[in-house]
């Protein structure tokens, strides 16, 4: 894959990936606006946590570490790509129905297991009946990573980027309808979710079938080839347990403080827009090309395809940092502040934005340096790292709670997140100047950072402007605009006469995608 087709697919992944995620803030409006922070959005949280914890183990943790490189191998050599995705399916799909059951049975106790807080209240029961609705997403979301897989090892990035798009159109719809009926916005929002997971499951699976790879169900098969992906497999599973242990870590704290789920799930859905846009995007284009060229032995290629991702995935993350830490309140009290959100809602999730906005860059370099790792095949020094940061997040976490409360698990999270990235950065020298940044890197960084700082100080000059209008009903979204719009021209603006970057060359990679 040549640098300007790594960087279309990074494009085409973002650009869906961002249309997922504007999807995802309205979806998310549009659930503090008809049930807001409180008992029942805590416990939806809580629910909808669980599949979501898993699959990120199983499928796009584990699994994703393992198979994507094994596959693409088997792909490009053609030794028997289909046969090792048919037996990879049939192990994942046994796997993940004997999960979900289990899930279902002891549903108590995956709740007290993750929100011990809950437990006496009314948010208890009610995470118990809403898990058992959604926790079968976990099946139709991990065979949809599979064909995701499939479908990003052979270079067809729009059809994976496109499946996640499904769930918020149809929580979207689900929730207008309840709007319009008077129906109750919780019972649609829940029960559209397992529908939702069928609906991409459905996707994935047709697109891998017409890309040549149509997999039926059929009793799992144990042979060498599972058992060697089982042994790359299982440290990156335990690597990913550990960064679910950190999820579950900040939940059992914030538990323990009224509304501090709900107002931590929806500053972190602000967060990770840029995040999924340029970390997940360039983590999911990078793996399978970085595996191919270290395969060839091209190892200048292999550094000009890591440092051109890093070089993108920074001069928009380093931004949209700054943006969340400068104008939190601005952001959040626009997009989320209405019907059952109120202004106190809006103060303590502003909060959270500017902390995780400090962790931003470190939580983006992680999609970037992981697969250096997982590209050799090398799983084992990522958990051992994922173990570190766990132990720092769970210290700083119930360690910080008695001193400045629900706040704590997001000052926790910034804190693990930037030593993974030292721990990564350092265990990845042992690699050699294949997977190190290049010259054009070391020299665009700090102009990208001296764009960001110019940036902020526009961003604060006109927040202080703009602020009557901000307050407003009715203008204060024109006011939002104009104060993104300052953000852009002075970033783009200072960033090309700088030297930062070229506006050429997002236009060209957009262009290609």
């Amino acid at each position: 894959m040549k640098p300007i087709r790594l960087m279309s697919g990074f494009f085409t992944v973002g650009l869906w990936t961002l249309l997922s995620r504007v999807f995802g803030f309205l979806r998310e409006v549009m659930i503090l606006s008809l049930i807001g922070p409180g008992p029942v959005m805590d416990a939806f949280v809580a629910a909808f946590r669980l599949p979501n914890m898993f699959r990120r183990f199983f499928a796009e943790g584990a699994f994703n570490a393992a198979f994507v490189p094994m596959f693409a191998k088997k792909l490009e050599s053609e030794e028997g790509p289909g046969g090792f995705a048919r037996d990879a399916f049939n192990g994942l799909g046994f796997v993940v129905l004997v999960l979900t059951g289990l899930g279902m049975v002891f549903m108590p106790g995956l709740v007290w297991l993750t929100a011990e807080g809950f437990a006496g209240d009314m948010r208890f029961d009610l995470t118990v009946g809403y898990g058992r609705i959604v926790f079968p997403y976990i099946l139709c979301m991990s065979l949809s990573a599979l064909f995701s897989g499939i479908l990003n090892a052979t270079g067809r990035f729009a059809v994976a980027a496109a499946a996640p798009v499904l769930l918020n159109v149809f929580v979207l719809a689900a929730l207008s309808i309840a709007a319009l009926t008077g129906g109750s916005a919780i019972t649609w929002l829940i029960w559209s979710i397992p529908i939702a997971g069928v609906a991409q499951l459905a996707l994935t699976w047709r697109a891998a079938a017409a890309a040549g790879f149509a997999l039926r169900p059929s009793r799992p098969r144990w042979n060498s080839d599972m058992r060697a992906m089982i042994v790359i497999a299982l440290p990156a599973a335990l690597a990913s347990g550990v960064m679910q242990v950190n999820l579950v870590v900040g939940q059992l704290v914030a538990s323990q403080y009224d509304k501090a789920v709900s107002w931590l799930f929806a500053a972190d859905r602000l967060y990770q827009l840029p995040l999924g846009v340029v970390g997940i995007a360039v983590g999911i284009v990078l793996l399978p090309d970085l595996s191919r060229r270290l395969r060839a032995g091209d190892d200048a290629g292999a550094q000009t395809a890591l440092s051109r991702a890093a070089e993108v995935s920074l001069a928009l993350t380093i931004p949209s940092a700054v943006a969340l830490i400068v104008v939190p309140f601005a952001l959040v009290s626009v997009l989320f502040q209405r019907g059952a959100a109120s202004a106190d809602d809006s103060a303590a999730i502003a909060t959270a934005v500017a902390i995780y906005g400090l962790g931003l860059p470190a939580f983006v370099l992680q999609k970037i340096l992981q697969p250096v790792y997982f590209a050799r095949e090398d799983t084992r020094r990522p958990f051992y790292f994922a173990v570190a940061a766990m132990v720092i997040n769970a210290a700083a976490a119930i360690g910080l709670a008695p001193f400045v409360g629900w706040i704590a698990p997001a000052i926790a999270a910034t804190l693990a997140g930037w030593a993974m990235v030292v721990l990564l950065a350092l265990g990845a020298r042992r690699f050699g100047p294949a997977v190190s940044f290049d010259a054009r890197f070391h020299r665009r960084i700090w102009r990208i950072l001296i764009a960001s700082a110019v940036m902020g100080l526009a961003l604060w000059l006109g927040n202080a402007a703009l602020q009557p209008f901000l307050g407003l009903p009715w203008w204060r979204g024109l006011a939002l605009l104009a104060l993104i719009g300052i953000g852009a021209v002075s970033y783009f603006g200072s960033g090309q006469m700088l030297g930062a970057f070229q506006l050429g060359e997002f236009k060209r990679a957009m262009r290609r995608g």
